[in-house]
């Protein structure tokens, strides 16, 4: 009798232990599509180059909040559609928040610093333009939560696959969410800009 009233009493704790989490996770996680991390994700030194020759480093994320997107030059609609997007949405935010647009070219064999500066300034000279050797690239994408691969870069012309989300970082420097594209029959996977907008103050109206 003992042992099925110890029983009973361990699977009411259960059950209300799981209540408990599951309403602390409904408090503490806003209710967004975007990918949300509960506990943020710090970033590891690195150290790259910007569209004006100048280091950028860790430090560079910190003291604002950043949108950051990765692609290549010579991409022939991801990347512009994006980055045309990301435009449209850093001229609605940039007078709330203090925010950062990250271009983080993945082909530093065709993306040279002229050739960044001119792609950039196109869209937006504010933004930056980040690239360097791939032996610092790509730890930096792989914990950003991000991807890309290059193959045949021997030939003349290549693609280079990549991410189509866009990764928020906190003004710790730290990974907060991962903005997915919508995936649309016929269409190339693009980030939905007014849902990024509301998503964004969302999220960080929770954090800060």
């Amino acid at each position: 009798m003992n042992s099925l009233v110890v029983k009973f009493g361990v699977r009411v704790w259960l059950a209300l232990s799981l209540l408990w989490l599951t309403a602390c996770s409904d408090s503490t996680m806003p209710d967004v599509e975007a990918l949300v991390y509960e506990q943020a994700k710090p970033l590891s030194d690195f150290t790259l180059q910007d569209q004006n020759a100048q280091p950028v480093t860790k430090q560079t994320l910190q003291g604002q909040w950043n949108l950051v997107f990765l692609g290549y030059t010579s991409c022939p609609d991801i990347c512009p559609l994006t980055l045309a997007k990301l435009n449209g949405v850093y001229k609605v935010l940039k007078d709330e928040y203090s925010l950062q647009i990250w271009f983080l070219a993945v082909d530093p064999k065709r993306d040279t610093v002229a050739k960044r500066k001119a792609y950039i300034d196109y869209f937006n000279p504010d933004f930056l333009a980040v690239s360097g050797e791939h032996k610092d690239l790509f730890p930096l994408v792989r914990e950003l939560g991000l991807i890309y691969a290059i193959s045949n870069s021997d030939k003349q012309e290549y693609a280079v696959d990549h991410s189509a989300s866009i990764a928020m970082v906190d003004p710790q420097g730290a990974v907060r969410a991962i903005f997915k594209p919508e995936f649309k029959q016929g269409s190339v996977p693009l980030i939905n800009a007014q849902l990024l907008i509301t998503e964004f103050k969302q999220i960080a109206a929770h954090y800060q």
